[in-house]
């Protein structure tokens, strides 16, 4: 009951954090983060589990008690950790404390209800993460939303109501034509449950049948159309992507570690369990045009990042074209295809959380995130400025760091991909020069900001980022460093994952 025990105990912390005084809320907040933390760690030490929690593998840590008849059907709390879902977990416990800590400087109003709402989007991506019954799962996923919204339209910047607005009829739009995907499935199952194994297996032992005289195949493929298109707004994949500029502008830094650091994984994480892992035929059927998206997505959002001039702005569009490696790796069904985009999902969230937080660091000393309006202040800021250019090191996918250990699994698995009519190696030529853009424009904005004759267009004086915000950079650091160098802490747990998902059939 380890799992139900973090989660509720992420939630009593944010009810606490939420009646507690102002003056102290962000230090409590951060004292009770550590438990989930810690929590994950001894997930991790303890994992014993094997195979994909979907195809009949076992599960680490798995509850399952039947919860409430509805028309036929059970409602179960079913949870439980396997090699693809513990990486995303352990992501989100070692994020959330740090992201409290960023917030200690910037956040100075209403701390109490902003530090109780992260600790309450913590105990639901957690939830995401662990449910395996469908509904349990969809009110994890759809509690999400609230916190964020409140964060984004509350604390954020001037247009920060037109961003959270946008941020929730998007992603809640894309909930609803996912919703309705899935159950077309369901329906036309002979299960009585909502479980995401029993619907995958029931699935792939061939039971999926006509529904209101629709054949079985058509079926298939909408549900699979429908469920990708919702997953694909989260991710974002592009034409999707338009809300997550304006959410990472107007977002306080807090809120933007965890937007591109979590949230963002639940698209792709939910994509591998729903579509490529539920309904793989249907998928190698669509290979082409997915592909096609992926690079679409690296492409057109590196060039989008290239014409900023919003340091934020240049982050939050490279987060697009990083997803976009996470679906090429998805579609190429080969073991260090999927295992490689997985593993990608880790080392993104780590290294754009890094990316945001060290830029919410500038922001916090010199009042503006222009390229334009300075230059130079590596020398004044001479922690923050280097951690900074380690980061963009990182996504640019320098060797020894975790981008490149991502980045060449999903390049080598897609390579060699048999899908897609045999067009997996262009595609994969053509997404593999996006990592020249992205060095094109993070280079490019580093030597206009960070280095040269220092200038700064605004009368603040610009010293040293005090310590309390370098810390929590280098600690991310440090983890983007260790997976970089040894990325099998997480990838032969993940390997052991995929496997079935390859095969496209039930252990």
């Amino acid at each position: 009951m380890i799992i139900e025990a973090l989660i509720a105990f992420t939630f009593v912390s944010a009810l606490a954090v939420l009646l507690a005084p102002d003056e102290w809320a962000g230090r409590l907040a951060f004292a009770l983060s550590l438990v989930p933390f810690l929590g994950s760690l001894f997930l991790w030490a303890r994992f014993d589990g094997s195979g994909n929690a979907l195809t009949g593998g076992e599960l680490a840590f798995e509850t399952q008690i039947d919860w409430i008849e509805v028309g036929g059907y059970t409602i179960q709390w079913f949870v439980g950790l396997d090699g693809i879902s513990l990486p995303l977990v352990v992501l989100t416990a070692f994020l959330v404390p740090l992201a409290i800590v960023s917030a200690w400087t910037p956040i100075d109003d209403r701390q109490s209800q902003f530090y109780g709402l992260i600790l309450f989007m913590e105990a639901n991506l957690i939830g995401v993460f662990a449910a395996l019954d469908f509904f349990a799962w969809f009110v994890f996923w759809e509690a999400v939303l609230l916190p964020m919204y409140f964060l984004i339209g509350v604390w954020g910047g001037p247009r920060r109501k037109y961003a959270a607005i946008k941020f929730f009829v998007y992603t809640n739009a894309a909930s609803l034509v996912m919703f309705l995907g899935f159950m077309a499935l369901v329906f036309s199952l002979p299960v009585e449950t909502f479980g995401l194994p029993e619907v995958t297996q029931s699935i792939a032992a061939g039971e999926l049948g006509s529904f209101y005289g629709i054949p079985a195949e058509t079926i298939g493929l909408v549900a699979f159309v429908a469920m990708f298109a919702g997953f694909a707004v989260k991710v974002p994949m592009v034409p999707f992507h338009t809300w997550l500029p304006d959410a990472h502008v107007e977002a306080p830094t807090p809120a933007s570690v965890l937007l591109a650091g979590v949230l963002l994984k639940m698209g792709t994480y939910a994509l591998l369990r729903f579509n490529f892992t539920m309904l793989p035929e249907q998928a190698s059927a669509l290979a082409v045009p997915i592909a096609a998206l992926a690079v679409i997505s690296v492409i057109y959002g590196a060039m989008l990042a290239l014409a900023q001039q919003d340091l934020k702005r240049i982050v939050a569009y490279s987060s697009v074209s990083s997803m976009g490696y996470v679906i090429l790796g998805l579609i190429a069904f080969t073991v260090y295809g999927v295992g490689g985009a997985t593993f990608q999902m880790v080392a993104h969230g780590l290294i754009s959380g890094l990316m945001f937080m060290a830029v919410g660091v500038i922001y916090n000393a010199t009042h503006t995130r222009m390229v334009t309006d300075m230059s130079g202040i590596a020398d004044r800021m001479p922690v923050a400025v280097w951690i900074l250019v380690a980061g963009a090191f990182a996504y640019m996918g320098l060797p020894l760091l975790a981008g490149f250990a991502g980045e060449f699994y999903v390049f080598v698995g897609s390579f060699g991909s048999p899908v897609a009519n045999g067009l997996m190696p262009v595609f994969t030529a053509l997404a593999m020069f996006g990592i020249v853009i992205v060095a094109g424009y993070l280079l490019f904005a580093m030597q206009r900001t960070l280095f040269g004759p220092f200038r700064l267009d605004t009368d603040y004086e610009l010293g040293r980022a005090p310590r309390r915000e370098t810390l929590p950079l280098a600690a991310l650091l440090v983890a983007i460093i260790v997976l970089g160098v040894a990325p099998d802490l997480f990838f032969e747990m993940i390997r052991e994952a995929v496997v079935p998902v390859v095969e496209g059939g039930v252990n």
